[in-house]
């Protein structure tokens, strides 16, 4: 199938993507990288009777540190924050995520604004900003707001943003000393979606306790999902005594119901969801426990 008809739109900053969003009315719609709209463009599963193309708003581009976070403009390619010594040094785990991501020649197009937009609950980026308690920088015609990840993603490829508001940035926490961080996924080949997969932030206090811990779930939910109740029942206990696989099932146990599908059943899912959350908490602790011990031998 082709793609319907529409009027093409491309202005040259985010005050006049959103000027036209607003003019526009409801059927406009933003695109960026457009690795998940055009196959939905082509699909005819969505019609929007004009695009407004971001490709050209170089202010949505950058990575820089801002009051003590990284932001990461929304027009950043994944591929650029794949090859940012900055990205790698201050928030590793979106750095570590970035690669999972399809293939390079979907990372070349695709961008962190466009992923977190889209809202699929199967993508590393939304798991990841949950995971780290990132936030998110909107413009409208009315002003600019800041969104906390944990309320941006509100249903099924849903999200904060009204019609005439685009994502212009994230801002991520910058990673702190006794910290760990890894992702881990389970698909049938490299590059396609996960079946489950799990980002996890472990930051450990002087003696080995827990400080903070976030655990972002993908591809099990409606939704991309932080795992609360697995996060409050290691917080302030000792990291080396705790079982990664009791953190798994806290995690899974915590969720309201896993999805089903042709890829795999809920219970598999569930099965998965455990695995990789288990296994990406150890790698998290050790790497959290190597910088304590690093600290310690450097003091």
């Amino acid at each position: 199938m082709k793609a319907a008809a529409f009027g093409y739109h491309a202005p040259e900053g985010a005050a006049e993507a959103v000027s036209l969003l607003a003019g526009l009315g409801e059927d406009a719609k933003p695109i960026a990288g457009g690795q998940s709209l055009v196959p939905m463009l082509a699909l005819r599963l969505a019609m929007p009777e004009h695009l407004v193309d971001l490709r050209r708003a170089d202010d949505l581009r950058g990575v820089e540190r801002r009051n003590g976070d990284l932001w990461i403009g929304a027009m950043t390619s994944q591929a650029a924050i794949e090859g940012s010594a900055a990205v790698a040094r201050d928030v590793p785990l979106l750095a570590r995520a970035t690669p999972l991501i399809g293939h390079f020649q979907i990372r070349n197009r695709g961008t962190l604004g466009g992923s977190l937009s889209h809202g699929d609950a199967a993508a590393e980026y939304p798991a990841v900003a949950l995971a780290l308690g990132a936030r998110f920088e909107v413009l409208s015609p009315r002003g600019r707001r800041t969104v906390a990840a944990a309320d941006f993603f509100t249903g099924v490829y849903e999200t904060d943003l009204a019609e005439d508001e685009i994502l212009t940035g994230a801002a991520f926490p910058v990673r702190r000393d006794r910290s760990g961080f890894a992702v881990e996924e389970f698909a049938r080949r490299r590059g396609d979606f996960a079946i489950a997969g799990a980002a996890v932030a472990v930051e450990l206090d002087p003696g080995g306790r827990v400080a903070r811990c976030g655990i972002g779930l993908f591809g099990l939910g409606s939704t991309p999902l932080r795992a609360a109740a697995a996060e409050a029942a290691v917080t302030g206990t000792d990291a080396a005594g705790v079982e990664p696989d009791d953190v798994g099932a806290a995690a899974m146990a915590g969720l309201d119901a896993v999805p089903g599908d042709l890829h795999a059943s809920a219970e598999h899912r569930t099965l998965v969801g455990a695995a990789v959350v288990a296994r990406a908490w150890r790698k998290a602790v050790d790497e959290a426990v190597h910088e304590s011990l690093q600290e310690a031998a450097d003091a």
